[in-house]
């Protein structure tokens, strides 16, 4: 029997494409990155150079480059016909205003992923678009061209006010989000009763009762007004505003805070999930980051589909699942997980690819699976000391056996088919002068020449905890991590993980800069 929940590792417009079907989905929330970490003026002159480096899932700035400029292609030729009149036309004279530069890069991958949202959308399916507004202006009119060319309408244009965020001094302060609501049809679904807020009793005008079915109300009574007077229940509620106020975003404190960047609360995807979606639908979100949507989906009983393209939100959101609802949640019964290395061949084919938007995709994949997402991966761009994640464990700060400390663990990876000796010895001097207790060479092919140099450091022995001795350095090959090698320390070790993570972040612009 089919899992009817999915989580796929990857690109999500190849995925879109080769394993959505048609109308198949409720309801779809994207959170994309909102290009909006450089300057305005910048963007839309193309006013400087782009840094190729900077192009990373994870940052919000694009380029024109083959990509953008194959997406070009794809829209103007109506590859697949999923693209309106409408649409290309829009594509085309935006490239006339815009240019060939990152904004135009960022609106025609938005296109590209709409138009196939669009396409697996049910005929009562409904979309919504998180965005800023930077480039909402822009979206929307996307969205208008391919939703609303096809029978679909817009609904509403919801403002997400907040109160967290940074100080303006030189502007207003910026301290909302935009998110449009589209439906694919007339036809939409909408459970007013479940998202409605409660009503409050703000004037003396109205006269509190019960009805003959000992429901609770309020009527105006005010001697001004003549005729029909207006009743209104309490356990109706009133059906949000389209500014919503009431949901905060996420503070550096709070319970459900994963310490992923653009991390979205929890109660603001309720209710987008359940005014849209009924128990049994189909809810997508193919930037789904660390998981909020797929969290919530399971938790209000819908089916679910993910896709992100780092690995590192692929771990997050099964972490997550296993945290919230129990190891089952991921059983084969129950969930599929594509995309992810199964064998030789797979693992050789990511570490290959040529994408730079994920060209470090196989370091995170090995890390975070060996360590059993229990590494930290190293975000830090050059003069890294070739470390690719760090873990931490609790033990004695030294000898004295009084104070405690989190030591570090280092991870660095290798895609080369032979190695000399000598990345053992940078690894092992990287960790002395970092002051790791233990590191793990993790190497795409068999290293045996590296196995046996390996044993020349001497062991790493945990003194708080007793644990038993292990080599200060292991090399471990991609074959190992399939036959189940994984990284082994007392699992209670780890229960510092949080307070690391922490750590680590605070360190994270000391570290390495030798």
């Amino acid at each position: 029997m089919e899992s009817k929940n999915k989580l796929f590792y990857g690109d999500n417009l190849e995925n879109l494409q080769k394993y959505i079907k048609d109308e198949t989905v409720d309801l779809c929330y994207i959170d994309p990155p909102f290009n909006s970490k450089r300057n305005y003026n910048q963007i839309y002159n193309n006013i400087g150079k782009e840094d190729k480096a900077q192009a990373q899932a994870f940052t919000d700035t694009w380029l024109w480059n083959t990509i953008a400029n194959e997406g070009f292609e794809q829209i103007i030729t109506n590859k697949n016909g999923v693209f309106t009149a409408q649409s290309i036309n829009l594509i085309f004279g935006l490239e006339k205003v815009l240019g060939k530069g990152s904004l135009m890069a960022y609106l025609i991958s938005m296109t590209l992923r709409i138009a196939e949202i669009y396409r697996v959308l049910k005929p009562t399916g409904c979309f919504y678009l998180h965005c800023d507004p930077t480039a909402s202006h822009y979206l929307k009119l996307i969205v208008d061209a391919i939703f609303c060319a096809q029978g679909g309408d817009f609904l509403n244009e919801i403002v997400w006010h907040y109160n967290t965020g940074g100080k303006g001094k030189t502007t207003f302060l910026r301290k909302h989000d935009i998110i449009f609501w589209y439906s694919k049809s007339k036809t939409y679904i909408f459970n007013r009763d479940l998202v409605a807020v409660p009503r409050t009793v703000g004037t003396a005008h109205l006269r509190q009762g019960i009805d003959e079915n000992g429901r609770e109300y309020y009527e105006d009574y005010s001697p001004r007004k003549s005729g029909k007077q207006y009743r209104w229940y309490v356990d109706q509620g009133l059906t949000p505003m389209d500014v919503w106020t009431d949901i905060q975003a996420i503070n550096p404190v709070a319970k459900e805070r994963l310490g992923y960047p653009t991390q979205k609360p929890e109660a603001l995807l309720e209710r987008i999930i359940q005014a849209s979606s009924n128990e049994g639908d189909v809810v997508l979100d193919i930037y789904c980051g660390c998981g909020t949507t797929i969290s919530v989906a399971e938790k209000l009983k819908r089916n679910w589909i993910g896709i992100d393209i780092t690995y590192q939100s692929i771990s997050l959101i099964m972490k997550r699942l296993e945290d919230s609802f129990g190891r089952n949640v991921l059983e084969k019964e129950r969930f599929t997980l594509t995309g992810v290395p199964r064998d030789m061949a797979s693992a050789v084919a990511l570490a290959n690819k040529e994408d730079d938007r994920v060209r470090k995709e196989f370091e995170k994949w090995f890390v975070l699976s060996f360590s059993e997402n229990r590494a930290i991966i190293n975000e830090k761009k050059g003069g890294d000391g070739g470390i690719d994640g760090i873990a931490f464990v609790l033990d004695y700060k030294d000898e004295t056996e009084i104070e405690e400390d989190l030591k570090q663990i280092f991870f660095s990876v290798k895609s080369n088919k032979t190695l000399s000796t000598n990345v053992i010895r940078d690894l092992y001097g990287t960790m002395q002068r970092e002051k790791a207790v233990k590191g793990y060479l993790l190497t795409l092919y068999p290293m045996p020449n590296l196995k046996k140099e390996a044993n020349r450091y001497g062991n790493y022995q945990n003194i708080m905890f007793k644990s038993g001795i292990s080599p200060k350095i292991e090399v471990i090959s991609v074959e190992e991590l399939f036959a189940g090698e994984k990284m082994r320390l007392s699992t209670h070790e780890f229960s510092v993980l949080k307070k690391a993570k922490i750590k680590h972040d605070e360190a994270s612009g000391k570290m390495f800069n030798a």
